[in-house]
């Protein structure tokens, strides 16, 4: 430790501290030297295998296996190809004001504040202090009054990379909030997206059952004024109000979807949840589904779906903390310094018999721990390992999330197309039923179970339209699509 009261060489006089200065300078040219010495492992990105092309593209003529050309701007705004200016609005709204993604972005905010704390620690230390005492002795003639003042400084040198380590651990948590902000965008999007498809699905089934429910009822009108004339049976007229009965019993189940998909999209926008009923209580017909849709390919999926970023970038964190607690292993240098002065008087307070200064390295070393410290190496390993597992199966999932968006997408068009003929059908068996029965060549049961058969098929046809918009969302959403590039508030 080298210190020092009064001196002769006026620099020493007027610079104190310049011991201090000297060694700070020596380790300067003597850090860069040791700069690049970090020990734990270095980061590599996992190696996955990616197949060539997704098995389920050739089930559906309308997927595109590339994307289209300039990458990703069709998947990050796809709602848009919905043509659905209402749809688009409250996507956009809810991108502004969702309060899930508000906690997302403060997330990010406390992982750059932990990851500034982190680079904090790479710097010296330097603190500050002052005090006064009134100082009474027993026996003494007068009180003594005491100044104090002083400064004290600490750096610990990081020759070994525990603590840059920690700043790459740091860096990658901070990089992985990021995407968190973007994987929150993504199941927004898509949730916003399908409430809204849902409630339109509802709104189109009220419709239709009301369309069948006049025309049955019109039916049993004509059956209970031909039972009355004596040409129908009480069969005929029972059948007929229980078919109207039927149906009606729907619409309540239909009318409770509608309002649920209301409330759950006004709470996604950060209202209360009766605040949508005005503006989307009016039935509207379900959006078109685009003609086309850019499946990309699966290697693409790597740097499109933002979950398989976010788990990269935490399997880099937790290979960062292994350094970390490596590094436990190695001794610890610092560099510490105080000077103080202190003085009974406050006019001499600064003068150089007050004065006292201190300097030197020191050098910590671990030397017993009962096996804490490679214990802990173990410990950040294992979550090491815990956290490529995760991305692995991250990546997994996202290819199976395509992979079912794919083929749900593709049998579902078949289904509507089936569907549509079914309607088609249904609706020439009525009109034939109602012809044969007014010519008296059939009972009325025919004509009720035509009904019925037409009914259900127009609310399948709903359904399936509804189901085929649900499952475009799917494969927009599995593969990473809405995850908008971040404010400049929250850019990397």
């Amino acid at each position: 430790m080298l210190s020092g009261t009064s001196e002769t060489d006026p620099m020493k006089t007027n610079f104190p501290w310049l011991p201090m200065v000297k060694l700070v300078a020596a380790l300067g040219l003597f850090l860069p030297a040791m700069s690049g010495c970090m020990v734990g492992p270095d980061y590599s990105r996992p190696h996955m295998t990616v197949p060539a092309d997704w098995a389920s593209s050739a089930d559906s003529p309308t997927l595109q296996s590339t994307a289209p050309s300039g990458g990703r701007p069709d998947l990050i705004l796809w709602w848009r190809q919905f043509n659905d200016p209402l749809l688009t609005a409250l996507v956009e709204e809810a991108v502004r004001v969702n309060l899930d993604l508000k906690i997302a972005e403060a997330r990010l905010r406390q992982a750059r504040a932990s990851r500034d704390v982190t680079f904090g620690g790479l710097w010296p230390a330097v603190n500050a202090s002052a005090g006064y005492q009134r100082k009474h002795t027993a026996g003494a003639a007068n009180d003594k009054d005491i100044f104090q003042a002083g400064l004290d400084a600490a750096w610990e040198l990081d020759l070994f990379g525990g603590r840059r380590r920690g700043l790459e651990a740091a860096d990658a948590g901070t990089e992985a909030a990021g995407e968190n902000i973007r994987d929150v965008q993504v199941s927004l999007v898509a949730e916003v997206a399908l409430n809204y498809i849902q409630l339109r699905g509802y709104q189109q089934q009220i419709l239709v059952a009301r369309k069948n429910l006049d025309a049955q009822r019109k039916g049993a009108d004509i059956a209970r004024k031909l039972f009355g004339a004596g040409f129908d049976t009480a069969l005929d007229v029972a059948s007929a109000d229980a078919a109207v009965a039927t149906t009606e019993a729907q619409i309540p189940v239909y009318e409770t979807g509608a309002r649920q998909a209301i409330h759950a999209l006004s709470v996604l926008l950060a209202r209360p949840p009766a605040d949508l009923l005005k503006q989307l209580s009016s039935p509207s017909s379900l959006p078109r589904v685009p003609s086309a849709v850019p499946a990309g390919l699966p290697s693409d999926l790597l740097r499109q779906r933002p979950d398989i970023r976010e788990a990269e970038a935490q399997l880099h964190a937790a290979t960062a903390q292994v350094g970390v607690a490596t590094a436990d292993f190695f001794p610890s240098f610092s560099l510490t310094g105080s000077l103080n002065w202190n003085s009974n008087l406050l006019r001499t307070w600064w003068n150089e018999a007050s004065r006292s200064f201190g300097a030197g390295p020191s050098v910590t070393w671990p030397i017993f721990q009962g096996g804490a410290i490679a214990a802990n190496v173990r410990l950040q390993k294992a979550l090491r390992d815990q956290a490529y597992i995760a991305y692995r199966k991250t990546v997994l999932s996202a290819f199976q999330d395509v992979e079912n968006a794919l083929i749900a997408f593709a049998k579902e068009q078949q289904h509507q197309r089936d569907l549509n003929e079914a309607v088609t059908a249904n609706r020439k068996l009525v009109d034939l039923s109602l012809a044969l029965y007014s010519e008296g060549q059939n009972n009325f049961l025919t004509v009720i179970t035509a009904q019925q058969s037409l009914y259900a098929a127009e609310n399948a046809l709903v359904q399936s339209n509804g189901s085929l918009a649900a499952d475009l969302i799917a494969l927009y959403k599995a593969l990473g699509g809405g995850g908008e590039p971040l404010s400049k508030e929250y850019s990397p």
